[in-house]
């Protein structure tokens, strides 16, 4: 603890997608009144690991090589930014691949990074965490829907309290590689249909890259309100629907990776939206990462109070050397 009774300390989450695997480093700060949580590092490497696992219900030895050598260069990222404490999920593809737990065990014994493979009520719950913190008015109906490769994530709160949490195997790569099955659709039709009936006025809250994508692309020079519209979306959705991947790529400058999952995820946030009679979506800059962090933090905390007791009677206390710091990451 310094002059100011001020403390920091860097936390880091990585969420292995059905499309893309992100490394996310935060800074956190501490005084006596006030938390401060800062984002220092996001890296997205597009893997795509759904195309292997939903046409061949397994990860390619190709695709598993690979994931070693990102978790590797993540291991050193994270021992550079002198980590405290990680986690480190997979979503969906992971979930489905046969050969899913043989190559996190690879990944724990040349990297030392420990993957859990969470079920789709957990990544859920986990968005819910961190997006109950970002709202406003706590009294209304809102519901949160991440929309990822494999999966997507539904939660619904209503007067603050969580009353609906599931998710279902509908993801973009899913789509895009006809590999949902209709009763998912029928699930999940069944499931907001019954939701609209029990709860009016809701408000639609979107989380994953492809509605940040698309709220820039609505909003292009003017992002003074942080929701779209559903008809704005759908009017974007039936306009690049038109394009090729490769002419979506020139004429809305995106990236290989993002030019064919943006209108099936277009879809499945209009198909829920009209279910639930909603008119609009709210675009906050979170997800499953930010969700993990917020967890790590939490976990600490109670540790963090010790460390503070203890620091305040020894002011000469050593930090851990970089040996203890290792060891610790590989703690979960």
């Amino acid at each position: 603890m310094n002059k100011d009774n001020r403390t920091s300390v860097n936390y880091a989450a990585i969420d292995i997608g059905s499309n893309a695997v992100r490394l996310l480093i935060k800074h956190i700060e501490e005084t006596e009144t006030t938390t401060r949580f800062s984002n220092i590092l996001l890296l997205r490497v597009p893997l795509r690991l759904g195309f292997d696992v939903f046409e061949k219900n397994k990860i390619t030895d190709k695709k598993a090589k690979d994931m070693i050598r990102l978790m590797k260069s993540f291991s050193y990222l994270m021992k550079i930014y002198n980590i405290k404490d990680y986690r480190a999920c997979a979503t969906s593809a992971m979930r489905d691949s046969k050969n899913g737990k043989e190559i996190i065990r690879k990944i724990a014994k040349h990297t030392g990074i420990d993957i859990e493979i969470i079920d789709g009520q957990e990544e859920a719950r986990i968005i819910y965490n961190n997006h109950i913190e970002t709202m406003e008015n706590r009294n209304g109906n809102y519901m949160y829907i991440d929309v990822g490769g494999g999966s997507t994530e539904i939660n619904l709160i209503s007067k603050k309290e969580l009353v609906f949490c599931r998710s279902y195997n509908i993801g973009t790569i899913r789509m895009l590689n006809n590999a949902v099955k209709e009763d998912e659709w029928e699930k999940l039709r069944q499931d907001m249909e019954g939701i609209a009936a029990q709860y009016q006025d809701i408000d639609i809250i979107g989380s994953g890259g492809n509605i940040n994508r698309l709220y820039k692309m609505i909003k292009k020079n003017s992002k003074k309100t942080k929701f779209i519209t559903v008809e704005a979306l759908s009017r974007l959705q039936e306009e690049l629907k038109q394009y090729t991947v490769e002419e979506r790529m020139e004429k809305f400058n995106l990236k290989p990776d993002r030019a064919d999952v943006i209108v099936p995820a277009a879809d499945i946030f209009l198909t829920i939206s009209g279910l639930v009679k909603s008119g609009r979506i709210y675009v906050p800059v979170i997800g499953l990462a930010d969700g993990l962090i917020d967890g790590i933090y939490l976990r600490n905390k109670p540790q963090q109070t010790t460390d503070k007791k203890q620091k305040a009677q020894n002011t000469n206390q050593q930090a851990p050397d970089a040996d203890q710091q290792a060891a610790a990451m590989k703690q979960d």
